[in-house]
């Protein structure tokens, strides 16, 4: 079975400070390193510049994923490896986009609340919970998990680079990108075989 042509777009959804970010780096650098034309479309600087202007209603929420997906399904036509690191509360919006996409891989990062909160470096929740922040997802704003989605990820119970690998593996097992060969030996096999060539005379030390 070959590889299937063409690109995709790997969608990462869940909660403020899940975790998506962080996935979506490792898995780019690595797939990066398989040769692959990546970009990553990140949820803030998608407001920096793509979606400067929309607000937080549910209107401009959904009208912000959709320029994320409509970017993420052209270059995926193109070969490219697309990957979205929005919010993307809300389910409707995304199956929308999963519907005019190809090949398109959801990855729900099933992060509790309390965690997040925990993560939270810049304080937003703390000024969401303190009503500072109007429309904040998780606490004053819903977030509408994946019914299906295609990996699920638990950032509790794993590492971030555990998380990355899984996610790479259901992309090979998908055919989405090329497995990468087994090595023969193991390091230490290889490592004894190399010491014993060395001392037979037949490679140099």
């Amino acid at each position: 079975m070959n590889v299937k042509n063409g690109g995709f777009t790997l969608w990462f959804t869940g909660l403020p400070c899940s975790g998506k970010s962080t996935l979506a780096e490792l898995v780019a650098k690595e797939l990066e390193r398989r040769g692959r034309g990546v970009e990553i479309l990140d949820g803030d600087v998608v407001r920096t510049n793509l979606t400067k202007g929309l607000g937080f209603s549910k209107e401009d929420r959904d009208e912000n994923i959709r320029r994320i997906g409509f970017v993420c399904a052209l270059l995926s036509k193109h070969g490219a490896v697309a990957i979205s690191a929005a919010i993307s509360p809300y389910r409707a919006i995304r199956d929308e986009v999963r519907s005019e996409t190809q090949s398109f891989v959801e990855v729900y990062v099933a992060t509790p609340l309390e965690v997040c909160i925990q993560r939270d470096v810049k304080g937003m929740y703390k000024k969401a919970l303190a009503g500072e922040i109007k429309q904040f997802t998780g606490v004053s704003d819903p977030y509408e998990p994946p019914v299906h989605p295609e990996i699920v990820i638990d950032t509790q119970k794993e590492t971030p680079e555990d998380s990355a690998n899984r996610i790479l593996q259901e992309l090979e097992r998908r055919w989405l990108i090329e497995p990468v060969p087994e090595p023969a030996y193991t390091v230490l096999e290889a490592e004894t075989i190399r010491s014993r060539l060395t001392k037979l005379g037949y490679i140099e030390g």
